[in-house]
């Protein structure tokens, strides 16, 4: 299993990525699943291309981690570090 972190999360780049509705609502998603969601099993309305796009802006902000186990790239909410670095951010846009 691989996971790729960045070392620091920077408020305009979380601010950012979690500013648009889709990108919100997969954090939803994941904030709401008990386990790690796999790629193709988000439910949106968005194209592969376009979510591929919205993954890979949430990953680079530090918003989501995603790893690869067996043949499927799966996706966490990276949740403990985004509460110590914006105590509160989550529960209060998610609600």
């Amino acid at each position: 299993m691989t996971t790729i972190e960045p070392v620091q999360l920077e408020a305009v780049s979380v601010l950012r990525a979690l500013g648009d509705p889709v990108r919100l609502d997969l954090v939803r998603q994941l904030r709401q699943s008990a386990e790690p969601i796999a790629c193709g099993r988000f439910r949106t309305h968005v194209a592969k291309n376009t979510l591929s796009h919205h993954f890979k802006t949430l990953r680079e902000a530090g918003v989501i981690a995603t790893y690869r186990e067996g043949g499927h790239a799966l996706n966490v909410l990276r949740t403990e570090a985004i509460d110590a670095a914006f105590p509160g951010l989550l529960e209060a846009i998610l609600r």
